[in-house]
């Protein structure tokens, strides 16, 4: 055999396998276009109403019951977790928007802010506080922007004085106003910081798991279902299929689908019920819902107890102050 004749026959071959594998791809393309045509039609007549109900499968009453569970489950997921995204924005206690100037005035503000807690920290068992260089950030919470307010009021108040003796008492109440926006400053920034630590918790012990894992076992599920659904589809095609098959080659072709698609349906109405069973027992979302709860309790109580120090102090500036007030006018 020729060296021309070798090249010939290995090109016929090479010419015979790609027609044969397009020939392949058309004939699964076809399959599968027939396969969803089937379910598309059987659809539409479960929809008009033009089938018999005893042409319409009837899923596993276990299988229905995991399917309403899973939905409640899904909405629950779905309902919780769009609120609690808020977390993931800072400003979520203050969308006023208030402009608030980043010039030099608001970098001297938060500068003396630091000042002062590193200042009221000396003395005391608490960690020192150091003052750094530059001003921290400007946070954009309710409890910040609150803290910034009170200082700039204190560093305006503390800067002015009595005119004169006649105004000694003004003056007097003016100072002790100040003293008292000083504080209240401190312990604003105290709770402002605090609630960036809750959000920060919450999303890493309750955002994230709720949308990972839990959000996956979810996907998995709902998958599953769609599976099931599109057996039963071809299951219930193929029996009417089969029915109107006259007697013959034809018919047993049709019953061999049939027995086909009874095992595919069986096959993922057993994987569904796992996947479904595994996302309802999973007690990832219970532990994730306490992480929420425990950051949100460490929150408010470090916020109440830096309120309870601060409300005798303040009281005693107002009973002090009415003092002065009667004692003006006396």
């Amino acid at each position: 055999m020729s060296w021309k004749t070798i090249q010939s026959t290995l090109g016929n071959l090479g010419q015979n396998v790609q027609q044969g594998v397009a020939g392949l791809n058309i004939t699964q393309q076809t399959g599968k276009l027939t396969k969803s045509f089937a379910e598309f039609s059987q659809t539409a007549r479960e929809r008009l109403g033009t089938l018999d109900q005893d042409d319409v499968t009837e899923l596993p009453e276990e299988y229905k019951d995991l399917e309403r569970r899973v939905d409640a489950l899904r909405n629950t997921h779905s309902s919780l977790l769009r609120v609690a995204k808020v977390y993931e924005s800072e400003p979520y206690d203050y969308p006023t928007q208030i402009n608030e100037s980043l010039t030099e005035t608001a970098t001297n503000i938060s500068h003396t802010l630091t000042s002062w807690a590193a200042a009221a920290t000396k003395g005391t068992n608490l960690p020192p506080i150091e003052v750094p260089d530059k001003a921290p950030t400007e946070h954009k919470t309710l409890s910040h922007a609150l803290s910034r307010a009170a200082t700039s009021g204190a560093l305006e108040l503390g800067s002015t004085g009595p005119s004169n003796a006649a105004d000694a008492s003004n003056g007097s109440i003016t100072s002790l106003m100040a003293k008292v926006l000083k504080s209240y400053a401190m312990v604003q920034a105290r709770i402002g910081d605090e609630r960036l630590a809750q959000d920060g918790a919450i999303q890493t012990g309750f955002l994230q798991p709720w949308q990972t894992s839990l959000n996956l076992g979810l996907q998995a599920a709902m998958k599953s279902r769609q599976n099931v659904r599109s057996a039963r589809l071809a299951l219930d095609a193929a029996r009417l299929a089969q029915k109107n098959s006259p007697e013959g080659p034809k018919k047993e072709q049709a019953r061999i689908e049939v027995d086909n698609a009874e095992e595919k349906l069986v096959a993922a109405t057993e994987e569904a019920i796992e996947l479904m069973k595994r996302v309802l027992d999973d007690p990832e979302p219970i532990r994730a819902i306490a992480q929420l709860i425990k950051a949100q309790q460490a929150y408010h109580l470090a916020a109440s107890d830096a309120l309870q120090g601060l409300i005798g102090e303040v009281e005693d500036a107002a009973v002090t102050a009415e003092a002065e007030f009667r004692k003006s006018r006396a």
